[in-house]
């Protein structure tokens, strides 16, 4: 494994001139570049993830609730769609929380590249507002907020995925743990693809289908353009996160072997079936035109596309059975998610699907 020079002196400014080169910059284990030397720009992917982030900044109080809360209020949601509300909120709350927190106390420590620290911080605020965006829609619909952010510890099913996800942040948060190996980065890429592939690329998929069922309905409308700010954060994360893997994998060749690549497909086939268990908890006698059955084949068809896109052989072969979410989630064109499928809503106001 090869890997820029480690030294405990910071560079002398006579030698900055000399050291500062896109060659030099590495994602890991960097110490010939100072990691706050932004200019000139190796990963130019990075910072094009950065901007695209920065073009989508919202904030859950410009979105109205009114009519989320009178529908709320009145009795024409049935307790399983009132069932489904509440379960994706309980895990979402949680879920956000823990994506926070891997990004601050995990992943910003070892990644030693200014332009992909740079997106980190932007992506470590959309978090945060993720978060608030369930806390106001708690308040507005006058939710039992304990019940709401507790039900990690009271729902198997929520409580199995987060536990999965945090085993997979434990070794990197270790006191003394380095990327500096090959079965250390081995660690670190499968903490990577644990929260970008898996929790941001599998979990929070299936969950957008079930919230965005209602507002394609026209009903809970202030819910689901939360949800939809949200899906164009979470695109962009997951596609920082497979770039993060693959390049990863490019500057370390050693660590990707294929004991390793079974090991993540693996995790992969344990995260399906836990998001499948979920959904049947969510749905168990299905709404909407949603069952646990149609979520199993939902599942299985994106976790397809992840693995395909950090370089796995694709496993299920299963289609998609909600042909209406391509224009929401266009899971087709995930790179050009902006270009073709949203206009732009850098000032806030209603959401406007092009």
């Amino acid at each position: 494994m090869s890997c820029c020079n480690v030294s405990n002196e910071p560079p002398r400014p006579h030698d900055l001139a000399r050291r500062i080169d896109p060659a030099d910059k590495r994602l890991l284990n960097c110490r010939t570049v100072d990691v706050n030397q932004l200019m000139p720009l190796k990963y130019k992917w990075a910072w094009e993830h950065y901007l695209n982030g920065c073009a989508n900044n919202w904030l859950p109080s410009e979105v109205p609730m009114q009519r989320d809360i009178e529908l709320w209020k009145s009795d024409r949601l049935t307790d399983d769609e009132r069932l489904v509300i509440m379960r994706n909120l309980g895990f979402f709350s949680t879920a956000e929380s823990l994506v926070g927190n891997n990004l601050v106390l995990a992943i910003f420590k070892h990644i030693t590249n200014p332009e992909a620290r740079q997106y980190l911080l932007r992506q470590a605020f959309e978090e945060a507002v993720h978060t608030h965006a369930f806390h106001y829609i708690v308040e507005s619909l006058a939710l039992d907020q304990r019940e709401v952010f507790n039900m990690y510890h009271e729902v198997n099913s929520i409580h199995d995925k987060d536990a999965f996800q945090m085993r997979l942040t434990d070794a990197i948060l270790q006191e003394g743990f380095t990327a500096d190996t090959p079965e250390r980065i081995q660690q670190f890429l499968k903490n990577l693809a644990g929260f970008y592939v898996i929790m941001e690329g599998i979990f929070f998929y299936s969950g957008f289908v079930m919230i965005l069922s209602f507002h394609r309905q026209n009903r809970l409308t202030g819910i689901g353009e939360q949800f939809q700010y949200i899906l164009r954060d979470e695109t962009v994360h997951l596609n920082f996160g497979i770039d993060l893997i693959n390049t990863i994998k490019a500057e370390n060749p050693g660590t990707w072997t294929p004991q390793f690549q079974a090991e993540l497909s693996q995790l992969i086939d344990q995260a399906v079936e836990l998001e499948i268990a979920y959904a049947r908890d969510c749905l168990p006698r299905g709404i909407l035109g949603l069952n646990a059955g149609l979520f199993r084949e939902y599942v299985q068809h994106i976790a397809d596309r992840r693995l395909e896109r950090i370089g796995l052989q694709p496993k299920f072969g299963s289609k998609n059975p909600f042909p209406w979410m391509s224009e929401t989630i266009d899971l087709g064109k995930e790179k050009n998610f902006f270009e073709t499928r949203v206009t732009e809503y850098q000032t806030g106001g209603a959401l406007t699907w092009s």
